[in-house]
């Protein structure tokens, strides 16, 4: 073959091949992240602080004695959480326990990147401890799901499980103490978080509540039963300022622009009836048999 005609081809092959490097790298990067944008961190009331992205959420709890950080985001985002915790003036490293509300990647992807960044240590429930250790391997997730997290495209960097907790413990730094409420559907082992922050002269209940979605790639047989003691459970607690897991469902933006701008002393962040209407339609969706 003539050698103008072999590089042709070489040439050929070299433009249909390299656009397609070029996509997959930007696709596999966006994957990492989810699509999440960073969002600028606000302290929510008292020692409560929102580190995490435009939509997958990441708290923070300050205290004297070290602070506690509630989710990892994505594995792309864990450096977006890091950097929030630092324009707020606070260390990474003061960071002593990381809490997670479920296992998947969204909630649990970067827990591995921001426990080697501080040397925090890490805490799940019993249910979400094993697929978090293996990277995101849940056996409740259908077939051709977890074969993705086999074979590498999906699932994120296994973190080391330091300690698992039951319904009701409690998990303190110093003053600082939150108690966990196992609040199963979403996952096994979701877990609700709740705990007390001074704001002024009173104090205020804070809920950090687990997704009370039913997902169409997650299925156990006691996922029912999981649901109707979770809209009990999340009934019974009382809650003066509440958040979850995705910002869009507890209005993050809406709230901090409305803080911001309102003439009225009223604080949009304190909002107990929002938090019955998250319970309440969540049960809706749940006896319509909706899945998402």
């Amino acid at each position: 073959m003539p050698r103008h005609l072999t590089r042709r081809r070489v040439l050929l092959v070299l433009l249909a091949v390299v656009p397609g490097v070029i996509l997959f790298g930007k696709w596999r990067e966006a994957s990492r992240r989810g699509g999440q944008q960073y969002a600028e961190p606000f302290r929510i009331a008292g020692n409560f602080y929102y580190v995490g992205a435009n939509d997958v959420a990441a708290f923070l709890i300050t205290g004297p004695r070290g602070h506690v950080l509630i989710d990892g985001g994505y594995p792309g985002t864990a450096p977006m959480i890091m950097a929030s915790i630092a324009k707020l003036g606070f260390d990474i490293k003061d960071v002593k326990v990381l809490l997670n509300s479920e296992p998947h990647a969204d909630h649990a992807g970067g827990l591995a990147e921001l426990q080697r960044a501080s040397g925090a240590r890490l805490w799940a429930s019993e249910a979400s401890a094993g697929v978090i250790a293996s990277g995101g391997d849940d056996a409740d997730i259908i077939l051709p799901l977890r074969f993705l997290v086999w074979i590498g495209i999906a699932g994120y960097p296994a973190a080391r499980v330091d300690h698992r907790f039951k319904d009701g413990d409690t998990v303190r730094v110093g003053p600082v103490a939150l108690t966990a409420h196992v609040t199963g559907g979403h996952t096994r082992g979701c877990t609700s978080w709740t705990f007390p922050v001074r704001e002024g002269g009173r104090v205020l209940n804070v809920v950090s509540a687990c997704s009370l979605i039913v997902l169409g790639g997650m299925r156990y047989p006691e996922q029912g039963a999981d649901l109707e003691r979770s809209f009990r459970v999340l009934r019974g607690l009382p809650a003066d300022v509440w958040v979850s897991s995705h910002a869009r469902l507890w209005g993050r933006y809406r709230k901090f622009v409305a803080r911001d701008t309102a003439r009225s002393p009223a604080d949009p962040f304190i909002d107990p009836a929002g938090y019955r209407a998250y319970v309440d339609t969540a049960e809706a969706r749940f006896r319509r048999g909706h899945v998402q």
